[in-house]
């Protein structure tokens, strides 16, 4: 990037808003608070189908199918596979842990609750609302650093500035609908550990809440 003053300009209204805490909008980053950073890449619709290959629904190390109206807990060794559990909590993303770093996206479980046999003693076992962090089996993975998605950003990923003063999370290769303008280059405690090469602060959230951000 050129350095001109309505370069400077515009980066001194970007780390303004960063610095104020803005609530990040789906799709946006900059406050990322919660487990899933500031958006998750994926909700799933309602329903979600239960199938009996696990003693939780999604539970770790399971899988599930791609739907356009639902998704599907499925076996792993099946077709249908197309992404693994690697993280799975009760309650909800904004109050729950952090999924890990490089989650491709997050599925939202709506609570479900056993369905009455005959007998009226219940039927399938209850599911509690929860969050499953999800890793597509095969590429693409945007949650790897550089890949323009996932829940989370870390160290590696590009971003580009929104009008309004936030950031949004972009390819690093280009290949989105906006060319990246900066790239984290480290995740510290506190503005002062940054490089002196840093122009942008974006909240990462997590034990090392500041990413420090270079221009491309």
């Amino acid at each position: 990037m050129r350095s001109s003053p309505g370069t400077v300009c515009v980066l001194a209204v970007l780390v303004t808003a960063l610095s104020a805490g803005c609530q990040s909008a789906p799709g946006t980053l900059g406050g990322n608070g919660g487990p899933g950073g500031g958006r998750t890449a994926a909700v799933s619709p309602s329903p979600l189908r239960t199938s009996g290959y696990g003693a939780v629904f999604l539970g770790v190390d399971e899988c599930s199918s791609f739907g356009r109206t639902s998704f599907t807990e499925v076996s792993c060794d099946g077709e249908r596979a197309a992404a693994r559990v690697v993280a799975r909590h009760d309650g909800t993303v904004r109050d729950g842990p952090r999924c890990p770093a490089t989650t491709d996206f997050v599925l939202h479980i709506g609570e479900q609750r056993p369905a009455s046999g005959e007998d009226g003693k219940g039927g399938d076992a209850a599911v509690p609302r929860g969050y499953a962090c999800m890793r597509n089996l095969q590429p693409p993975h945007p949650g790897d650093p550089g890949g323009g998605g996932g829940p989370r950003t870390i160290v590696g990923d590009c971003v580009r500035g929104l009008d309004d003063g936030r950031v949004r999370e972009t390819a690093c290769d280009g290949e989105g609908e906006r060319r990246p303008e900066y790239r984290v280059t480290d995740a510290v405690d506190a503005r002062s550990e940054c490089p002196a090469s840093t122009t942008l602060y974006v909240r990462l959230g997590g034990g090392t809440p500041v990413g420090c951000a270079e221009p491309l």
